[in-house]
């Protein structure tokens, strides 16, 4: 499921655009101000966002602006909703970074056909996961090590896919955190350190090559020397 950032003001507006987005099979996160949007944006990691312009405390321009200058969302889609009209206006935005700019009023089936756009070409997501002989389904919410089947929580699956759908990217705690835990939550980083060593007690044999690797002072990643293995 595509996750999207939604930043705006009226309220009317936001509930008709994110009604309208989630019937069409989106997550919808978001903030009817400008203030917090990026550190948004960082927690979520979305697929997309959408950004009105004129937006209290801080405006839509400056948030696009941050979102290019983060490397974590640099190439994150942005799409602008502004009353602002003209053609300065519109190329001030596009030169800023924004990747499409939709003028107020607007038909929200072009919006939402618009965001459609962006994602033409995704590849589809890998149902199963392979690494060695420890593999994963996400279809059936499954994990085995050769032909036995893992007893996974619920946390330590999201955290293995999570790793293993990314093998060689090493992620902070605090990012483990975001992505597996969410912004709500009421757990630690101590938290990873005790997950990411339930879950090698389960996926890793003696002699076998570690499947995730500790990376000091940084965090952790999926072992990019397994053989890895992705099937549809």
């Amino acid at each position: 499921m595509k996750k999207i950032v939604l930043i705006e003001d009226d309220a009317d507006l936001y509930s008709l655009i994110q009604y309208n987005l989630e019937k069409e099979s989106f997550q919808v996160a978001g903030l009817q101000t400008g203030k917090g949007a990026l550190e948004l944006c960082r927690r979520e990691h979305p697929d997309l966002v959408i950004l009105d312009v004129m937006l209290p405390e801080m405006d839509g321009l400056e948030i696009c602006k941050a979102i290019r200058a983060n490397t974590e969302l640099a190439a994150t889609p942005v799409i602008f909703l502004t009353a602002r009209a003209s053609e300065t206006d519109r190329i001030v935005g596009l030169e800023l970074g924004a990747n499409d700019y939709i003028v107020k009023p607007f038909f929200v089936r072009e919006l939402i056909a618009r965001v459609k756009v962006h994602f033409r070409g995704d590849k589809p997501v890998n149902k199963i996961l392979r690494a060695g002989d420890l593999e994963l389904d996400r279809t059936r919410c499954v994990a085995r090590l050769g032909v036995q089947e893992l007893a996974l929580t619920a946390t330590e699956f999201k955290l293995l896919e999570f790793l293993m759908s990314r093998p060689g990217k090493v992620f902070s705690r605090e990012q483990l955190l975001d992505a597996v835990w969410g912004h709500d939550r009421a757990v630690t980083d101590r938290t990873v350190d005790v997950y990411v060593l339930r879950l090698r007690q389960k996926i890793e044999r003696d002699g076998s090559p570690a499947f995730i690797r500790s990376v000091r002072g940084f965090g952790y990643s999926f072992n990019l020397e397994v053989p890895q293995e992705q099937l549809q």
